[in-house]
């Protein structure tokens, strides 16, 4: 096989195998099956299409081949006798279809499977950790080892996390299906916390040698952008991907030329990318006009977002407005964090004074305790004050409780700066 068929395969496979997974679990009813289904589909196309070439809708013909694969384990399996007329006459149907209209066999019937993948991967009953695991699966295409080198986990643990999810959502009979009513709000929240958390860790790692991973952050906005098209109603979802595109503007100036982090201020916001500016900008302007006076919280992150990006310099950034808008998020997410981040913006607004008195109340709070950015920040307005010796104890406890070692390097450097 040439490298060009295997690169034209591999990104074939990235685009469709959502959908076609998303299709085949609405017919087969079982997620597990349906990955295994769309599995047997692409190893037939790395076995077909060196020697005849790529096909000219190549996502049909996976379609195609999965669904008669799939006709073909449900003639020969008995534990799916009950169903097996009602699923085989659908298959059939679609199979005799897509003779006549090739794009037949990868269009979706009902415009929501991939909806009802999204919310089926990320259905409550599992972990988070499972539920990050079974949607990079699923709906990012990656296999199981890119996704244990994004976590930095063994290749092991995240398969088991993967058998063991799909084995949960068998067992608890979770309906593939988009919830309705009050089961709606509870599982979108549960579907924009795994897009964010994936976002989260590409934008700042909790572990390893880098920064930064761009790929998970590719991943999670590409996420985000099909949930936007596939919910365009749903203003937290706007409001998410427009707080994702705003923040990847800024990841090729979060490093510098050695891998180094540059912080929001001391950053070149020539090297932002406007046009995801542009498209964070218009994304929020959708959220903020459905959710009215009630803004989300990924709606008012957005927002904390878009005053750095108006922000021509560092020194235009509207301090006053973060602030206002962290105490606004206080409101509607209590969360130890955000108070921190609303400190960091008090200080920029009202002094380092304020800001450092703001942080103190934090240092008895329980979820804090291990958490290294709350020594960082304490350290940062010791510094501006002019408190050399207790800003470096803060900058060196910051730097023992990191596990990214990028971050620990920065750390060190700002303690040893209060040395001198």
């Amino acid at each position: 096989m040439t490298d060009a068929v295997r690169r034209q395969i591999d990104a074939v496979w990235r685009m469709e195998s959502a959908r076609l997974i998303a299709a085949l679990a609405r017919m087969l009813r079982d997620v597990g099956v349906a990955e295994e289904m769309a599995q047997d589909a692409l190893v037939a196309a790395l076995e077909t299409w060196p020697d005849t070439g790529v096909p000219d809708n190549p996502a049909a013909w996976l379609m195609t081949t999965a669904k008669n694969r799939a006709l073909d384990r449900l003639r020969r399996a008995t534990w799916l006798a009950s169903k097996q007329d009602e699923v085989t006459r659908e298959i059939e149907a679609q199979l005799a279809a897509s003779q006549s209209d090739p794009q037949a066999g990868a269009d979706d019937p009902y415009g929501d499977d991939l909806l009802r993948l999204i919310f089926t991967a990320c259905h409550p009953v599992l972990t988070t950790e499972a539920r990050v695991a079974l949607t990079l699966r699923l709906l990012g295409g990656l296999s199981t080892d890119e996704i244990a080198r994004a976590f930095l986990v063994p290749e092991a643990t995240i398969a088991q996390r993967i058998v063991r999810a799909k084995r949960s959502l068998t067992d608890a009979g979770v309906p593939f299906e988009v919830p309705r009513g009050v089961d709606a709000a509870e599982r979108l929240a549960s579907v924009l916390e795994v897009i964010y958390l994936v976002f989260n860790e590409g934008y700042s790692a909790t572990a390893g040698e880098e920064w930064i991973r761009p790929a998970l952050c590719d991943e999670a906005l590409r996420l985000g952008r099909i949930l936007a098209n596939l919910a365009p109603d749903e203003s937290e979802v706007q409001g998410l991907v427009s707080l994702m595109e705003i923040q990847a503007s800024r990841l090729h100036a979060r490093v510098g030329p050695d891998g180094e982090p540059v912080l929001l201020l001391d950053q070149n916001r020539a090297r932002w990318d406007r046009l995801l500016i542009r498209r964070g900008l218009d994304a929020l302007a959708r959220a903020e006009a459905m959710s009215g006076a009630a803004p989300g919280p990924y709606t008012l992150q957005a927002g904390i977002a878009a005053c750095h990006a108006r922000a021509r310099t560092a020194d235009e950034t509207d301090w006053a407005r973060i602030a206002a808008l962290y105490a606004q998020l206080a409101q509607v997410m209590p969360s130890p964090v955000v108070e921190l981040n609303r400190a960091v913006a008090l200080g920029m607004a009202l002094g380092p004074a304020a800001g450092l008195a703001h942080a103190d109340h934090l240092r008895t709070e329980p979820k804090l305790r291990d958490y290294h950015l709350l020594p960082s920040v304490r350290g940062d307005f010791l510094f501006k004050l002019g408190r050399l010796d207790e800003a470096r104890a803060e900058f060196e406890r910051a730097a023992a409780l990191t596990r990214n070692e990028r971050e620990r390097a920065f750390l060190q450097h700002r303690a040893a700066g209060c040395a001198t």
